[in-house]
């Protein structure tokens, strides 16, 4: 959860922000859609969507904005990490459709090799 607000907050605050400077349309279709991103990944709902759009969209603004490009990175890893880990216990997506739950199994153990008579 606290990974989902972080990455949520930072890409709205980010994007309400860039609304000050007047951007031209294009830029500010792209604000629009950070800032939804954001509120989806906030609330978790389609967490595994939400986190890769917003990985690609700040791999777009590290290019686009290279004094920003350390920011955007970090954002675009708590992305990439909502979208392979899920939106956990306390999301809408938990209650839509259930918890996902991570099942790490132990490995089988290697049977030696049968000895030839």
């Amino acid at each position: 959860m606290l990974i989902r607000l972080v990455a949520g907050g930072t890409a709205i605050v980010g994007a309400v922000g860039g609304f000050r400077s007047g951007p031209p349309l294009a830029a500010a279709l792209l604000q629009v859609l950070c800032i939804g991103l954001g509120s989806l990944l906030v609330i978790g709902l389609w967490t595994p969507v939400g986190g890769t759009l917003l990985a690609l969209t700040a791999l777009w603004n590290a290019f686009a904005y290279p004094q920003y490009r350390w920011g955007c990175v970090v954002i675009g890893t708590l992305g990439a990490a909502l979208a392979l880990v899920g939106p956990g216990m306390w999301s809408v997506d938990a209650r839509l459709f259930g918890w996902k739950r991570l099942e790490i199994r132990d490995r089988p153990q290697r049977q030696p090799p049968p000895e030839s008579p």
